[in-house]
């Protein structure tokens, strides 16, 4: 039975939390014994809102044992892993804090503010003998995970360009996103989930190129544009902009260009067009990627195996390039070359 804590309760920690009591109630054998949060109005299961639906469940905050330090609940609980879902300036030391602790850790995306913060996550993990997963949770979402396996394979042929973006409104859930010391803005925030995917389908590009603005004061990049150089040629861009108030909502999709066809996820439905005969819409399951990535953080535990592909060093690798396109962001959109 695994013994799992809880640190940050806001939007995305009440999401893990009710992934955590489904999986148990599923027959997985795992426990979320408890939570931690310096809000305790948030330990009471006040949390709040975010930018997309992730869960319709109501679960009971009394059954959970609450601490409002980090280190008083490694101490006083038999921990075998934890999820950090906390403002991103805190990923790096509360990380590090649990792993040298000998704790598992799964850490919300972005993986850190820089790449030698991910690198000293790395190295804890490592000293200790200890799973790091971060949490880029469209390395689980179902559209997606159909859209990696076409590539690998080369099921409609080979990529030859795509378009990937998100958008939504400024968030309002924690004053922190809108600090661009602490968050990165929207470049690092939200632009870094494409960002991840475009590693994660085609690897690190040779350069970037990034246009990008600043809308709200003090929030770092909240519109942003990335070219994206490989060495074959294909046509990579994405964008996004968390400045889309009103009635927009949330909106996130991608476009990716084949030899035989293409591949679009827009208004949650996935299609793929083929050059030849009629499109059709893939079957895929109907889960989120939040609840897949818990799943498989928990069930490579209980199995007493390592994270195989999802690994550390390839979200530092996406920080690597988010870093490069805010230096180029810097530069008025000049190529820099990616470390």
């Amino acid at each position: 039975m695994l013994r799992v804590g809880l640190i940050g309760v806001g939007f995305m920690g009440r999401t893990h939390i009710d992934n955590y009591v489904r999986l148990e109630a599923e027959g997985v054998p795992i426990k979320l014994v408890a939570l931690c949060d310096i809000d305790e109005t948030k330990l009471s299961g006040q949390g709040a809102g975010g930018n997309i639906e992730t869960t319709g469940s109501s679960v009971d905050f009394s059954q959970f044992h609450k601490y409002t330090s980090v280190a008083d609940m490694l101490e006083k609980e038999q921990l075998d892993c934890v999820s950090i879902t906390l403002p991103t300036y805190l990923h790096k030391e509360i990380s590090v804090q649990c792993l040298n602790h000998g704790v598992h850790v799964l850490c919300e995306k972005p993986m850190a503010l820089n790449a030698e913060e991910c690198q000293e996550m790395i190295q804890a993990a490592e000293a200790n003998g200890k799973q790091l997963l971060i949490g880029q949770c469209l390395r689980f979402w179902p559209a997606y995970v159909y859209l990696k396996q076409a590539v690998e394979e080369q099921t409609y042929g080979k990529a030859l360009s795509g378009y990937f973006y998100r958008g939504g409104a400024t968030p309002t859930w924690g004053p922190w996103l809108i600090e661009k010391d602490k968050s990165g803005g929207a470049l690092l925030d939200m632009h870094v989930h494409d960002i991840d995917t475009i590693n994660w389908l085609f690897g690190k590009p040779e350069s970037v190129s990034c246009l990008a603005k600043n809308v709200v004061p003090g929030s770092g990049y909240d519109v942003v544009s990335t070219n994206y150089l490989y060495e074959d040629g294909k046509v990579i861009n994405a964008q996004a902009d968390w400045t889309l108030e009103g009635d927009y909502g949330f909106d996130m999709q991608f476009r990716v260009n084949f030899e035989k066809g293409n591949i679009i996820f827009q208004g949650n439905a996935l299609k793929v067009n083929l050059n030849e005969g009629g499109g059709f819409q893939p079957e895929i399951s109907a889960e989120m990627g939040y609840y897949q990535e818990i799943k498989y953080f928990v069930e490579t535990l209980i199995q007493g195996a390592v994270i195989p592909t999802e690994t550390a060093y390839s979200t530092l690798d996406s920080i690597e390039i988010a870093v490069a396109e805010i230096a180029s962001a810097d530069s008025r959109g000049a190529w820099v070359q990616v470390k």
